[in-house]
């Protein structure tokens, strides 16, 4: 399972390691993901915030495992809980500085980003990095970039959810582990290049069962028994001959009376179309041999 929040998770090199609580300062320091959401949100929250964007995610595991590694799936220890070690990504450094250098001078640190579980992973992963405790962060959202809901929602913060954020690292990290594990498959079997996840992988089982159902499926002749009918008995015989002159009808291409036209004709006449699916209470099962329902007590 991911990892626990009360063990941080590992932070390659790459990270720049200065993880000290940030000061306090005469600002307020809000992070959210899109940059055109900061413009906005600063009109709102007045001169004492300091709006800044992440721009996404700013840490992810690992492309490749380090250089003399043996670790199958990059980033993911199997062998111990599934532990994941990140990074910051290669185009996030220079804003992970940024936001440290404006961290240093806040006095509170707010974490506004997307209210699914993406958005709480990354409020989590740049609270690690900004060296605030996720228990104790001050996390808003809210559904619509408006002046009230956003000031409403900054009246009610609240920590970081550790269950969305866990929720988000098994989603990623079964989508590394089965992506390692299954896309080498499909480069031997189907074409270089192609890629597995968790999702991509329950969609080919899919497709593939239902191939082999196709394979594996055996032709064979049935019969139904169908019938067009009218409650006025009276017209039966009448309706009947009309109705096989009308069946007999060809287009210029040779062809009869579609279904629809068939029941627009019917429902002219106030027939109806019917099929004999049970005699004598047993459902009917004609196959290839016709079984003799002359002689049952009930025919006729």
């Amino acid at each position: 399972m991911a990892k626990r929040p009360t063990k941080p998770a590992k932070t390659a090199a790459s990270d720049d390691g200065d993880d000290a609580p940030a000061p306090k300062g005469s600002y307020k320091l809000v992070i959210v993901e899109s940059p055109a959401k900061a413009k906005t949100i600063t009109k709102y929250l007045g001169s004492g915030f300091k709006v800044e964007a992440s721009k996404g995610h700013i840490r992810d595991l690992p492309p490749r495992a380090p250089k003399g590694s043996k670790q199958p799936v990059p980033g993911v220890d199997l062998d111990n809980d599934f532990e994941p070690t990140y990074e910051v990504s290669e185009d996030r450094k220079a804003q992970v500085t940024a936001l440290k250098k404006l961290a240093k001078g806040a006095g509170e640190i707010w974490f506004a980003t997307d209210l699914d579980r993406e958005g709480e992973a990354i409020a989590w992963h740049l609270a690690e990095l900004l060296g605030v405790d996720p228990l104790k962060a001050k996390r808003v959202e809210f559904d619509e970039i408006t002046r009230t809901a956003i000031l409403k929602a900054f009246e009610e913060p609240r920590p970081i959810d550790i269950n969305r954020v866990n929720a988000q690292q098994a989603r990623r990290i079964l989508d590394r582990i089965v992506g390692y594990e299954v896309s080498p498959v499909l480069w031997k079997k189907v074409a270089g290049g192609l890629s597995a996840g968790r999702v991509q992988s329950v969609a080919l089982k899919l497709i593939v069962d239902r191939e082999r159902e196709i394979r594996a499926f055996q032709p064979d002749e049935y019969w139904k028994v169908e019938a067009a009918m009218t409650p006025d008995a009276a017209k039966g015989a009448a309706l009947a001959k009309d109705w096989n002159t009308f069946m007999a009808r060809r287009d210029d291409r040779h062809k009869g009376p579609t279904v629809k036209e068939q029941s627009a004709w019917l429902a002219e006449r106030n027939g109806i179309e019917c099929e004999l699916v049970q005699v004598g209470g047993k459902p009917l099962d004609l196959g290839r041999e016709v079984p003799k329902y002359e002689d049952h007590p009930d025919f006729g």
